[in-house]
């Protein structure tokens, strides 16, 4: 199967309530409740390099970017 035809079988998929319903089951991925992938930053995403301290939840680029906004100070 071609990427073409995927969008086509998934359309033709879609009228059939029984075989989208076990596609979907199978092929959606489930909710992460624990490790790297469960935890992503409010602002873009991302998972890697994740800041949940303070509550903040943003991963360590985003956070560079609005800490002097937040009241972080930067040190030498």
């Amino acid at each position: 199967m071609t990427a073409s035809d995927h969008r086509k079988v998934l359309k033709q998929i879609q009228n059939k309530p029984a075989k989208y319903a076990r596609w979907k089951k199978h092929n959606i991925p489930k909710e992460r409740k624990f490790g790297k992938a469960s935890k992503k930053c409010s602002r873009c995403n991302r998972a890697g390099g994740h800041i949940s301290k303070y509550g903040l939840n943003l991963c360590r680029q985003c956070f560079r970017e609005i800490a002097t906004r937040l009241g972080f100070k930067k040190y030498n």
